[in-house]
């Protein structure tokens, strides 16, 4: 009986609740795109916001992989995620940025980009990982990243999270220009734009319930 209920969690879905299975899928699959997508963008010698931002920061000044940067970097945000959002969407959070940090590693391996324009590096990269946020977002899980800080310094003191996640993101802009031309900073603008209008105008909780 209860190998039965165990397996009804794992396969069976509602309009509400994604099963088990579909959020493995659903992790796997975003990894795999924004990892393709962090490859483009890096092809394009570009940077983006957040904590992608910050570990192109230190591939770029150091040399060491995104994959290892990457993940590094997002480890202090697990506390605020679980303090903020639970402990399921932590989990998840934590496989989503392990999983994608270790393909872009392995990737190159098997695929190789070629000298790639910094704008279209942005406009398909940012699509790449746009779309990958989506697929995460609707499975309670992300990259991590300064708006999971933003949203607990809200609920803690009271600071706006629109405007913590702005003054954090400009940081990373104003650090870019140490490693970074004008014209590749413009591009990363218009990767991150990409990101983010794919967000605005796909994801919405009241169209899109199941979790």
């Amino acid at each position: 009986m209860s190998e039965n209920r165990f397996l009804r969690n794992i396969l069976n879905s509602t309009s509400e609740s994604h099963s088990v299975l579909e959020d493995v899928q659903g992790i796997v699959t975003g990894a795999m795109l924004a990892s393709l997508g962090v490859l483009v963008l890096k092809a394009g010698g570009l940077l983006t916001g957040g904590t992608a931002g910050l570990a192109f920061l230190l591939v770029y000044s150091t040399g060491i992989g995104f994959g290892l940067a990457f993940f590094t970097v997002n480890l202090p945000f697990y506390y605020f995620a679980w303090k903020r959002l639970g402990l399921a969407f932590t989990l998840k959070t934590f496989i989503a940025v392990g999983l994608t940090s270790v393909l872009t590693g392995i990737i190159p391996r098997f695929l190789s980009i070629g000298d790639t324009h910094p704008l279209a590096a942005g406009l398909f990269g940012g699509a790449l990982v746009g779309t990958a946020l989506l697929i995460f977002f609707r499975h309670s899980a992300s990259l991590g990243g300064f708006g999971i800080l933003a949203l607990f310094l809200q609920d803690r003191f009271g600071f706006k999270a629109g405007y913590v996640q702005l003054g954090l993101d400009g940081m990373v802009l104003v650090l870019s220009f140490f490693v970074a031309t004008p014209f590749i900073i413009a591009c990363s603008i218009a990767g991150a734009l990409v990101i983010n209008l794919i967000l605005a105008f796909n994801h919405r909780r009241d169209r899109y319930i199941a979790m």
